[in-house]
């Protein structure tokens, strides 16, 4: 089932719709599910994405078959695409090892060119990978990650200003994922059945303050946390789960293609990422993660950099797409102006 948020013509307060060919339907305009206990996950508050994703596979069923055979007139839907929803926090994996690698070497040859011939005539004498460019020692034992800022999250369409302490600004793309459950020190099993619902994620970044950042023992502060996006669709695990290490990827910028990318190589199941995540830590439904960058998915790996007016658009097959432009900072509009 794919759904989105959306709002109607004359009713301030936005609704969730399912997708029933090319029609989006509200779910507040399908009849009322009775049931004698009027349990309220059987009809549950249809503005809530978390509280929609928890119903069963076969309440999920039920409104895609009613959604399917609404033949009333649908009321006029406002164009402007909304978050799907508020994540109540964000965690993000790294969990493609040929991305470190990748991006590591790439990042060495526009910032730093003298250690970047050093480890190119490692690579080229010993024909192996530069050490330094492999990911650090303790993510070949633990899934490790990061949280970003969760406050921060837009949605396609949403204009992406350039950080003014930045001249290097990326795309990433990612496979996004939602929990649905309260979970702690779960299996692998448990944290894949606690995964909802899959969309498209952006994980923004300001390349040439990310290292320094890094290096100074903590995690990437305003390397990252200055936005987010995520497409507006959300994708039902059940339609994802089957696909999921063979997914495809693909990277736009101004419509041209930039670059294809895939799941298959990914190092750790997303049910090992959120089992460790909730290691002795309590996990509650809302919170959102990202996967990693899908390798060839990012401007330092594949050399196609942003620049403003341009158009991004990263898009995951069986999920969709998301559109981002690019816009100046209020600094370089100030001195321009």
């Amino acid at each position: 089932m794919k759904i989105k948020r959306l709002r109607l013509i004359n009713d301030p307060d936005p609704t969730l719709a399912i997708q029933s060919g090319s029609r989006w339907i509200p779910l507040k305009l399908l009849p009322p599910l009775n049931h004698p206990q009027s349990a309220p996950e059987i009809n549950p508050d249809f503005t809530d994405m978390v509280a929609v994703l928890q119903a069963g596979q076969s309440m999920r069923d039920h409104w895609q078959a009613q959604a399917d055979a609404y033949n009333d007139e649908l009321p006029e839907i406002e164009t402007t695409p909304l978050l799907p929803f508020q994540p109540r926090s964000y965690r993000d994996f790294m969990l493609f090892e040929q991305h470190v690698i990748n991006a590591s070497r790439a990042y060495a040859r526009r910032f730093m060119p003298i250690s970047y011939k050093i480890a190119a005539a490692y690579e080229h004498l010993f024909k192996q990978t530069f050490p330094k460019f492999r990911p650090h020692p303790l993510w070949y034992k633990k899934p490790i990650y990061y949280m970003g800022n969760h406050l921060n999250f837009v949605t396609d369409q949403h204009p992406v200003a350039f950080p003014s302490y930045s001249r290097a600004l990326d795309y990433e793309l990612e496979l996004g994922f939602i929990l649905v459950k309260h979970l702690k020190n779960a299996s692998e099993k448990e944290a894949m059945n606690a995964i909802g619902g899959f969309v498209v994620f952006n994980d923004f970044s300001a390349r040439d303050v990310q290292l320094a950042e890094m290096r100074s023992g903590f995690g990437p502060v305003k390397a990252k946390h200055f936005i987010n996006a995520i497409s507006t669709t959300v994708v039902t695990a059940d339609e994802i789960l089957p696909y999921l290490y063979n997914l495809s990827g693909k990277v736009r910028i101004n419509g041209r293609p930039i670059a294809t990318a895939s799941t298959s190589d990914m190092d750790y199941t997303l049910g090992e990422a959120i089992a460790y995540a909730s290691r002795d830590e309590q996990l509650y439904p809302g919170e959102f993660f990202g996967s990693g960058t899908l390798p060839g998915g990012c401007g330092m790996e594949n050399g196609h950099w942003l620049s403003p007016g341009d158009t991004v658009t990263l898009e995951i097959e069986k999920i969709g797409t998301l559109e981002n432009p690019i816009a100046r900072s209020s600094e370089q509009e100030s001195s321009e102006g």
